[in-house]
């Protein structure tokens, strides 16, 4: 048995050919098996080997497979085959998951699980079921960061729509895949030139994404709404130093730590991991040197001073027009894995037009200027605190 799950492993790791002619003698012997081991084992091997692919050709006779696997008593084997389907362009196994995934009364992690898969074999009747789960508070942040992937026009007006009733972390993936194509950028920017999005909301990171698009009009608009982003201080010690003089300003206790933790939840946190919670993109600062407000600044005021290769950003558009700006983590034979702000995306090589890697950090310069000066006090003195402080309004 072991020696017939490794044949169809290499075969189905060589070449197309190879694969092709192989699959329909393993769907021959799913169909004829009824040894839920068996089952198990000959599906698992097939998920490896079409690890990192959108789509496969049907092999003949998966139609009986589908069918008989869907009613396994075993839950796993009735999940892989309905990922291999999935894969393999049935229909059928679309629709199941379009239906789980809008149904009201199933489980939210079912559901959310659904959406993924759909989104990881590119769907072409996803966008509309996307468009209506943004109202859905149970899926919503799963369906907003879904949309970047799909070129629909009706997306901005869908995700805007909705923003107002977004939490802090929706609206930065709703903010994410807005800036994510010019299409959906420009309805962004004039939605903040109106006031309906807050300009505040557009966090430096937001501001470098947009720029990325390289769209001569869009940066025009940029400009008029955001105004000119700073580039790094010819004089870095000076910049530090009118810094510091703003945060003393606030007296021998300069800033509250709850109220400068919820600033870090919004300006630092989808990026840095402090104490027990945050993001992955950069390094976790939890035991950094924080107590020293000059290695605070010097960090934060000037990112890309010394990048660390781990950090450094790169753009990689699509060949549909989409814009990811993230963290290379890997890139082999099945495409590539970009570590975003928000999210890990995974892009087939077949999808990728073009990668350019910057010379600068993923944290953008420009993180304090958009910042009330009463609100820099709260986040450095934050910052400085040797542990977790409460949120404002916990304890209590």
């Amino acid at each position: 048995m072991k020696v017939l799950l490794l044949c169809a492993l290499v075969l189905l790791t060589g070449t197309s050919l190879q694969a092709a002619d192989s699959l329909p003698q393993l769907a021959q012997l799913l169909a004829q098996s009824d040894d839920a081991q068996f089952q198990l084992d000959l599906l698992r091997g097939l998920t490896a080997a079409l690890q990192g692919r959108r789509s496969a050709p049907m092999p003949a006779g998966w139609d009986a497979v589908e069918t008989k696997l869907a009613n396994s008593p075993d839950s796993e084997v009735r999940t892989l085959t309905q990922s291999l389907s999935l894969t393999f362009g049935s229909p059928n196994a679309r629709a199941a998951l379009r239906k789980t995934a809008q149904d009201g009364q199933a489980d939210a992690g079912a559901r959310r699980k659904a959406l993924d898969s759909l989104l990881a074999a590119r769907d072409p009747e996803l966008p509309p079921v996307l468009q209506a789960l943004a109202q859905d508070p149970a899926v919503r942040a799963v369906a907003l960061r879904g949309l970047a992937s799909y070129d629909d026009a009706r997306t901005p007006t869908v995700v805007l729509a909705a923003y107002g009733q977004l939490t802090p972390g929706e609206k930065r993936d709703a903010l994410n895949t807005l800036a994510s194509r010019p299409a959906y950028a420009k309805p962004l920017l004039t939605a903040v030139a109106s006031g309906s999005v807050p300009k505040s909301d557009l966090t430096a990171d937001i501001v470098r994404q947009l720029r990325n698009l390289k769209d001569p009009a869009l940066v025009d608009q940029i400009t008029q709404v955001w105004g000119v982003m700073k580039d790094t201080s010819p004089d870095m010690q000076a910049e530090i130093e009118k810094t510091k003089k703003v945060y003393w300003a606030g007296g021998s206790t300069p800033g509250d730590g709850s109220r400068g933790r919820v600033v870090y939840n919004k300006v630092c946190a989808q990026c840095h991991h402090l104490f027990d919670s945050g993001g992955a993109v950069g390094p976790d600062i939890t035991g950094a040197n924080r107590g020293d407000l000059d290695y605070l600044l010097q960090n934060i005021l000037f990112p890309n001073a010394v990048i660390p290769n781990e950090y450094r950003a790169s753009s990689v558009e699509t060949k549909d027009g989409r814009v990811v700006m993230g963290v290379v983590k890997s890139l082999d034979a099945n495409g590539y894995v970009i570590q975003t702000a928000t999210e890990l995306v995974k892009l087939p090589r077949a999808e990728v037009e073009k990668v350019e890697q910057s010379d600068q950090s993923m944290m953008p310069e420009g993180l304090l200027a958009q910042l009330k000066e009463q609100e820099l006090r709260d986040l450095l003195y934050y910052l400085g605190r040797p542990g977790q402080v409460p949120l404002p309004g916990e304890g209590k």
